[in-house]
């Protein structure tokens, strides 16, 4: 098993495909440790389907997918953002293509030899994948690179407990200057410095009663860059996957976009569509229209699910496009050649996170945000299919260029104070942790899912006021566990999603609510930015909105 190092120049934490990219970037000129608080590969990217937005195609622009992307974030993407990731979408396609991902290709006088999905939103082809295991193809691809690099050490099965800086000791500034991370083998906790803290952890969508995620989506990046005084923005944002298999086995399965993409009806349970009556887009409407709809739906009718249909096309055309979808459907009894199978929304994507430039730069010194942890602008109040994927690559190597460039004067990081647990004692509590972990879960998708009302957030606001102060609680008296861990950070962020959702007094995007119904479009449309208080000077509550 592998030991982590005394200290490393660049800390990510995070083994998807945001921090593997980083560390491929990085490792030619110096040392990088990487930090997973599972098996390696047990991050998002890995289950995502779809592929990677690119403008690959002769008859594609920039400026069509620079459009079609501020189109799906309802007025709230950053235009220099989305441009800035557009334009660099070849160079990263031709980046993994070199690493060795197996993109599916064909021949065709388009000017691309990659054969291109269509998803949601997009005007043209333009998803790069492989087969429908795009994610499982990048993330093996690069942890095959990342474990052949000498310079890459791998620490899977460590989570990271908290963000180590220059305030938290006392000192001047607010330089990051690494993290205490958790063995979640021996239990011991060790202080890990490095030059560089990156954090590629993904989202947070296990808030949630249902979500499409792994079980480690739990908001650490965003819960401990917050407590390091880093501004959270857009975290009401909340992107609800409108097809996630419907079964009591299938846990997290998703049935990617590029099904309706090729033709997939959504059918209510007598038969009939119903997207028209919603979207003049129909099932190819942005993901926030398709998740809506489905839940009005399925409310209206008393249903459990609704159905997607591609039956009508050739089964050989299903199995060779969607092979491991349809494996998985057969698995359940389901076969897709011959039958709509039966779907239902669920959490899927966190638009909003840790603010960051175009050089994946946070309000901390040295500490950096890449991927879905972070706030970068692209996506808006509503993110458009696969243009996640292309974010984490893009901004992984901004991220690079700008780590590289400061590295010779970089400073080394002082001795760390090595974890104090001499006031502390095991738990035999540990029911409590359970419970809580429910109770969030329950509460949020009930009071803060798809459809939300200010009474509703009220509800939600005042439990997790309740549930942080009975977890710092706890926090502060046991030995910690990586189960604590995790729901003291999910908590920290279902906090921070009240609060956003509470400051927009609108419906956008992703946000609807029934107490303002329609976009507020008569006042420059913003972002919820929240500053932590202690940071800012101010006090209760946790957070003001700017």
């Amino acid at each position: 098993m592998t030991t982590p190092p005394d200290s490393t120049d660049v800390l990510i934490v995070g083994g998807g495909a945001a921090g593997l990219s980083l560390a491929l970037r990085l490792a030619d000129s110096t040392r990088v440790t990487v930090l997973a608080k599972g098996p390696l590969h047990e991050g998002s990217t890995y289950y995502a389907q779809g592929g990677v937005s690119a403008v690959l195609d002769a008859g594609d622009s920039i400026e069509s997918h620079v459009q079609d992307t501020l189109i799906a974030g309802a007025g709230l993407c950053h235009t220099d953002a989305v441009r800035f990731t557009v334009e660099h979408g070849r160079a990263v396609i031709e980046w993994l293509s070199a690493q060795g991902v197996p993109f599916t290709r064909e021949s065709n006088t388009s000017g691309a030899d990659y054969h291109l999905h269509r998803e949601g939103g997009h005007s043209h082809r333009r998803i790069v994948h492989a087969a429908d295991a795009t994610g499982r193809a990048i993330q093996t691809t690069l942890e095959e690179r990342a474990r052949e690099h000498s310079n890459i050490t791998l620490l899977d099965h460590y989570i990271a407990v908290d963000l180590i800086t220059r305030r938290k000791l006392g000192l001047d500034g607010n330089r990051c200057l690494g993290a205490y991370v958790l063995d979640r083998h021996s239990g011991r906790i060790k202080a890990l410095p490095a030059r560089f803290v990156a954090l590629a952890t993904g989202g947070a969508s296990r808030v949630y009663l249902y979500s499409s995620n792994p079980d480690g989506s739990t908001g650490d990046g965003i819960a401990m860059a917050w407590r390091a005084g880093c501004r959270v923005a857009n975290m009401e944002f909340m992107q609800f996957h409108p097809t996630c298999l419907y079964h009591p086995q299938a846990k997290n399965f998703l049935i990617s976009e590029a099904v309706r993409g090729e033709g997939g009806y959504l059918l209510l349970p007598d038969g009939s569509r119903f997207m028209r009556n919603f979207d003049v887009r129909m099932e190819l409407a942005p993901r926030d229209i398709v998740a809506r709809a489905i839940d009005h739906e399925m409310k209206r009718l008393g249903a459990e699910c609704v159905y997607l249909d591609i039956s009508y096309k050739p089964a050989d055309f299903i199995r060779e496009h969607f092979p491991n979808i349809y494996a998985k459907c057969m698995e359940y009894g389901f076969d897709m050649t011959r039958q709509p199978i039966p779907v239902v929304p669920a959490a899927h994507y966190t638009c909003g996170g840790v603010m960051t430039d175009l050089r994946a730069r946070t309000d901390v010194e040295s500490l950096y945000a890449v991927g879905e942890v972070a706030f970068t602008g692209l996506h808006g109040a509503n993110r458009m299919a696969s243009n996640s994927l292309l974010e984490c690559l893009v901004f992984a190597a901004a991220a690079a260029k700008d780590i590289r460039r400061q590295l010779d004067h970089a400073p080394e990081p002082p001795d760390l104070p090595e974890w104090d647990e001499s006031r502390v004692t095991d738990s035999d509590e540990e029911v409590v942790v359970s419970h809580n972990w429910a109770e969030l879960r329950q509460f949020m998708w009930d009071y803060v899912g798809i459809v939300r009302t200010d009474k509703r957030l009220q509800r939600a606001q005042h439990r997790v006021e309740l549930l942080l102060r009975e977890i710092g609680e706890y926090y502060g008296n046991f030995r910690i566990s990586g189960n604590l861990i995790e729901l003291r950070n999910l908590t920290q962020v279902a906090a921070l999603i009240i609060g956003c959702a509470l400051a927009r007094r609108e419906s956008r995007g992703l946000h609807y609510t029934l107490d303002y119904p329609k976009a507020n479009d008569s006042t420059p449309v913003r972002d919820t930015v929240l500053v932590p208080t202690h940071f800012a000077g101010r006090d209760s509550p946790p957070y003001w909105a700017s």
